[in-house]
Formats: C-alpha cells, structure tokens, sequence
C-alpha cells in the first residue's frame, strides 16, 4: 500500500506544478502586452539621437536644430567669448557649482564644464529657458552679450549661464559628442 500511495502523492504534486506553470504563463502573457505598451514607439526611437554637420559653422555663429522636439543652440564661440564666458568669478553667478553639486550633466556652472570641448569653442545646449519653457533670443542678446528670454527678462551669458531674471537655472547641456566634424547628440 505505501508504495501506491508514494506513486499517488507525486501525481498530485505533478498536477500542482503543471497547474501553477500553466497559470504563470498564462498570466506572463496576459501582462506582457501591458508592459511592452510602455516602451518607446519607433518614432521616438528614431529621434532619440541625431548627427549634425558642423563643418560650416563659422566661429561667432550658432545653428539651432530640433532633437527631441525642443531646439539645441549649437555655438561656435569666438575667442572673446570664451574669455569673457571663463572670466567670470563663479561667485558671480546665480548658480556657482558648490550650489548646484548634483552631478547632473550641464548644471556645473564652470564653464570648462559646459563646453563640448577643451579650448571651450563649442557650447551646445538646450535652448529653452528653464523659467517657463520660452526659446531664448541669441547671437549676443542679453545684458552678458549671450542669450536673453524676453518674456520675462532672463539674461544668459556666453556660456549659458543665468545671470539676471526669473530662471531658476541655467540652460541645460545635453549628452553630446563630436565624431569628427559631426555633433552626435542623444
């Protein structure tokens, strides 16, 4: 008798475990559109990242593209820009970097930090000021020669920096890199 029983109780244990993976496929492939749903569709995939030419940007000039349905200030700054922008005494500043030590990329004030290369000629950012969301005027606007919001009176400077108004920040740096003469965001 105990050797039936044995056979019996593994039966059973087989029906349990063949129940409980059927349930569980069942309900991986009931949940699994609900999941897949949350993923981005092929056309964000697609603009979340763009190549841009900058071989024809002269240094004093600044193109502005969309990436992700917002602008990007690309500038190539001039020689007197990038004096004056690292000129500044971060102490100056609204947002110095001792008061923004977030580790965010683009929110350190230095502007070594924010420009996309070591002699500090490109500075990309992204053009929308982080008061309400407006697009800043550029090519020397502003009371620092940078970039000025006119509908409600931010001032940035030559390296994108608040300097004067109602910002709360400065304007942010994207992910960027240069793969030869193309800028590469996202």
């Amino acid at each position: 008798m105990s050797h039936v029983d044995d056979h019996e109780g593994t039966r059973r244990d087989f029906l349990y475990y063949a129940t409980a993976g059927a349930g569980a496929v069942t309900a991986g492939a009931a949940v699994w559109p609900l999941v897949n749903q949350m993923n981005p569709s092929a056309d964000v995939k697609a603009l979340a990242s763009i190549r841009v030419d900058t071989s024809g940007i002269e240094p004093g000039t600044q193109l502005t593209v969309k990436w992700l349905g917002k602008p990007v200030f690309i500038r190539r700054r001039t020689q007197e820009e990038i004096d004056e922008a690292r000129a500044v005494p971060l102490a100056d500043l609204s947002i110095d970097a001792e008061s923004r030590n977030d580790n965010k990329p683009g929110t350190d004030a230095a502007d070594e930090n924010r420009a996309m290369d070591e002699n500090g000629e490109w500075l990309v950012m992204m053009g929308v000021c982080t008061h309400l969301g407006c697009v800043p005027l550029g090519d020397g606007a502003g009371d620092f020669g940078g970039w000025f919001c006119p509908c409600h009176g931010s001032h940035y400077d030559t390296s994108g920096r608040i300097r004067k108004g109602p910002a709360p920040e400065n304007l942010p740096v994207p992910v960027a890199r240069f793969e030869g003469s193309e800028l590469v965001l996202g």
